[in-house]
C-alpha cells in the first residue's frame, strides 16, 4: 500500500556500464536496455491488478473473475476497476491518479506507442479505470471512492478471486464532500476524454460531462474525502489537502474544453491555491502541484498566455522549475536526494512510485521546452534541455538494472527481479491452476510465509523498491519494498514508449548464458525474446557514439577505498567524422577531473568534458580512451553525450 506523501529528436543519450565477469559460465554482453520490453509488461501489469469480469482478450491468465458483488450493499454496480497495490481493496484516489497518468502518456506518446504495438493495450488500462468511474459516479454530488476496507482486507492473505472479507462501498455526496477525490477524479475523466476524442466521440462526451460535474461539485461542496470516507485514513489520506486537485482538475479540464472559465480558475486561483506559492520536490498520488505547474508553464511554452495572463503563468513556470532544477541537481534551493547509486530519494515507503513520477516530468519537460526552443532558466547553471532526458534515463535505467545490485525493480524484466513480491494474488497458486479455496489463515501459513518465489509473474509491477543506500531486501513481509502499487508502474508507461521510440536510451549489462541464451524469460513473454535482443541489437547499432567503462584497480588511502576505472568513447558511425563532442558528466565524487578529456571553458560545475587538442575529432570507428578515479561507495560516474 502506498503512503502518504509529503508537501513540501535530439542527439540520443547514450550510457554505456559494463562490469567484470563474475561467474565462469556467465559472461556479460553490453546490450542496450529494451524499453518496448519494458513497455509491454508495464501494460500487462494493469490487466493483472484488474477486478470484476475479466475480458476473453485477457493475457494475465493466472487471474480470474473477482469483485463480482460490488457495490451490492449500496445498492449500485461497482465491479471493475483495480486494485490498488498487493491488496484487493479499489481505493478511488490513487485509482484516479493512476488512470491520469496512463492518459497523460498516451496524449503525449500516442505515436510512440503506436510504433510499439501498445496503443491499443493502452486504450484498454485506461478504459478499464473510466469504466468504472462513470459507475462510481451514480449522480453530480456523488461518487464512491472505495470498495473494500483496508483493515480487514490486510487482516487475510487472500488471492481476489477467493475473497471472503467485507466489500462494503463508501461515497462522498454534498454532505460528506472530498475535494481531493472528486477533482482527481474528474482530472482523470477529462484526460481520458482527449484520449478518446478521436478515437469514440461519444465515450470521450461522457467521460467529459462527467469530468466537468465532478470539478463543479469538488469545488462547490469543499472538503478532505478522508474526513468523510473515515476509514481510508490510514492509507491513502491526502496529506497535502485537496487544493493541489482542484487545480490539477481545472488545467485538464481546460486541455479537454478549450473552455477559458477553467484557464481562468487556474490564473485566479494560482496564489490562493498554491499553485504559485508550493515548490515541490515530488509529484504524487498524493501531491499533484508539480505536475500542475508543469502544465502551466507549457501553455506560456506554446504560446497560449495573454498579457493578463502572462505573469502567473511564470510565476507556475517559477515553481516548475524548481522541481526540475531540483532533479538536475541545479536548484538554488534544495536538491532531490540521490542514494549512492544515483536513486531519487524521498522516503522509506513505496519511494519508486516518485522515481517514476520524476522520471516522467522530465520527459516530458524534455519535449516541452525542446519543442518551444527554450531552456530552463532557473537553475543555478545552465541546462541544456538534453540533461532533462539523460536525468529521466538515468532513473529509467536504475529501476531496470543500473544500480548496485544489478537487479530489475521491474517485475519480469530481465535476468533478475524480486521473486518474493508482496501481492496476494501473484504469491497464490493461480486459481486457474488450483481452484481449492485457499482462506484467510491458509494464504499466511501456506503462501506468504513460504521463502519459495511467487508461483505467478506479475509482469510489469514495479515495487517499492530500494532505501537510501541502495540496500533491498527480497522479502514478502517487507512490504514497503516488495510491494507494487498501480500509482508507480503508470508514469512509467509514457517513458518507456518514449525511449522504446528512440527519445533516449543507455547500455548496460545483460546475462547471458555461454550458448547466446538470455537467461530469466518470464513465462507470458518467451516468445519476445529473441526478437527483443534482435532489437536491442539493431537499436546499438545505430547510436552515433558508445561509451563503455570497465574497472581497472582498487587502493585504500586513509579507510577510504577508491576505484579506477577506464573508458572508451568510439564513433559507431561507418562513414562520418564526429566533431565538437560535448559530455557530461555525473556521479564523479573522487577526482577533479577525467584523464584524456578535457574540461569545457566556461563550465562552472566543471562537469562538462570534450575531446582533447591532440584528438580533436573521431573518425569512424575510431576510439579514443580516458580514466579517472571514484570513490568506492560512488561507483561508475555516468557519462552523457550532450552534442557532436
Amino acid at each position: 500500500m502506498s503512503p502518504h506523501g509529503r508537501l513540501v529528436a535530439a542527439p540520443v543519450v547514450v550510457l554505456a556500464l559494463l562490469q567484470l565477469c563474475m561467474l565462469p559460465t556467465i559472461c556479460m554482453a553490453a546490450v542496450q536496455y529494451d524499453y518496448g520490453d519494458a513497455l509491454m509488461r508495464s501494460l500487462l501489469y494493469f490487466e493483472g491488478q484488474r477486478s470484476g469480469k475479466l475480458p476473453a482478450q485477457q493475457r494475465v491468465t493466472w487471474r480470474g473473475n473477482s469483485g463480482l458483488t460490488d457495490g451490492n450493499s449500496a445498492g449500485v454496480d461497482l465491479t471493475g476497476g483495480y486494485y490498488d497495490a498487493g491488496d484487493n481493496v479499489k481505493f478511488g484516489f490513487p485509482m484516479a491518479f493512476t488512470v491520469t497518468m496512463l492518459a497523460w502518456g498516451v496524449i503525449e506518446y500516442k505515436t510512440q506507442l503506436q510504433s510499439t504495438d501498445q496503443l491499443a493495450y493502452a486504450l484498454d488500462a485506461i478504459q478499464w479505470g473510466t469504466d468504472y468511474f462513470i459507475k462510481a459516479h451514480t449522480a453530480p454530488n456523488v461518487l464512491f471512492g472505495e470498495v473494500g476496507d483496508g483493515y480487514s482486507d490486510h487482516a487475510c492473505w487472500m488471492r481476489p478471486e477467493d475473497m471472503t472479507t467485507p466489500r462494503g462501498a463508501y461515497q462522498i455526496n454534498a454532505s460528506h464532500p472530498g475535494s481531493d477525490l472528486a477533482a482527481e477524479t474528474a482530472a482523470a475523466m477529462a484526460a481520458a476524454s482527449i484520449v478518446f476524442q478521436e478515437l469514440d466521440p461519444t465515450y470521450s462526451a461522457n467521460l467529459l460531462s462527467h469530468a466537468r460535474q465532478l470539478f463543479s461539485f469538488a469545488d462547490t461542496y469543499r472538503g478532505k474525502y478522508s474526513d468523510s470516507i473515515t476509514i481510508v485514513d490510514s492509507f491513502y489520506e491526502s496529506w497535502s489537502g485537496y487544493d493541489d486537485e482542484l487545480l490539477w482538475a481545472a488545467i485538464w479540464l481546460y486541455d479537454a474544453t478549450g473552455d477559458q472559465s477553467y484557464l481562468q480558475y487556474l490564473i485566479n486561483n494560482a496564489a490562493s491555491l498554491g499553485g504559485t506559492g508550493n515548490a515541490m520536490d515530488q509529484f504524487s498520488w498524493d501531491n499533484k502541484y508539480a505536475g500542475v505547474q508543469l502544465k502551466a508553464t507549457k501553455l506560456l511554452l506554446d504560446g497560449k498566455s495573454s498579457m493578463a495572463n502572462t505573469a502567473t503563468l511564470q510565476a507556475y513556470q517559477a515553481k516548475a522549475e524548481y522541481f526540475l532544477c531540483s532533479a538536475l541537481q541545479k536548484n538554488s534551493g534544495s536538491q532531490i536526494p540521490k542514494s549512492p547509486g544515483g536513486m531519487f530519494w524521498i522516503q522509506p515507503w513505496n519511494n519508486m512510485q516518485y522515481v517514476a513520477t520524476t522520471a516522467f516530468l522530465l520527459t516530458v519537460a524534455y519535449d516541452y521546452y525542446t519543442n518551444a526552443g527554450k531552456t530552463l532558466s532557473h537553475c543555478t547553471s545552465s541546462v541544456q534541455n538534453s540533461e532533462l532526458l539523460a536525468a529521466a534515463t538515468s532513473q529509467v535505467d536504475y529501476i531496470l538494472g543500473s544500480n548496485p545490485r544489478g537487479t530489475s525493480y521491474l517485475v519480469g524484466f530481465g535476468s533478475s527481479y524480486p521473486p518474493q513480491v508482496h501481492h496476494r494474488g501473484s504469491s497464490i497458486v493461480s486459481i486457474k491452476q488450483n481452484s481449492q479455496f485457499v482462506s484467510c489463515s491458509d494464504g499466511f501459513t501456506q503462501f506468504y510465509y513460504s521463502s519459495s518465489p511467487n508461483p505467478n509473474v506479475h509482469n510489469g509491477a514495479l515495487v517499492g523498491g530500494p532505501d537510501q543506500n541502495d540496500n533491498f531486501q527480497d522479502s514478502r513481509s517487507n512490504y514497503e519494498m516488495t510491494e507494487p502499487a498501480t500509482c508507480n508502474t503508470a508514469p512509467m508507461v509514457g517513458v518507456f514508449a518514449r525511449l522504446a521510440a528512440g527519445g533516449g536510451a543507455s547500455t548496460s549489462s545483460a546475462f547471458y548464458t555461454s550458448e547466446g541464451r538470455r537467461v530469466g524469460a518470464g513465462p507470458e513473454v518467451v516468445a519476445a525474446t529473441a526478437a527483443a535482443a534482435a532489437k536491442a541489437a539493431r537499436v546499438q547499432q545505430q547510436q552515433p557514439v558508445e561509451i563503455t567503462q570497465s574497472f581497472a584497480d582498487e587502493w585504500n588511502v586513509k579507510g577510504k577505498i577508491y576505484y579506477k576505472y577506464i573508458g572508451k568513447i568510439t564513433n559507431n558511425c561507418t562513414s562520418s567524422t564526429l566533431t565538437n563532442v560535448t559530455l557530461v558528466v555525473h556521479n564523479l565524487q573522487g577526482a577533479t577531473s577525467v584523464w584524456g578529456l578535457e574540461k569545457l571553458p566556461g563550465n562552472p560545475k566543471g562537469n562538462i568534458y570534450t575531446l582533447p587538442d591532440w584528438m580533436p575529432s573521431l573518425k569512424p570507428k575510431q576510439s579514443i580512451k580516458f580514466a579517472y578515479v571514484n570513490l568506492a561507495r560512488h561507483g561508475q560516474a555516468k557519462f552523457f553525450l550532450l552534442s557532436y
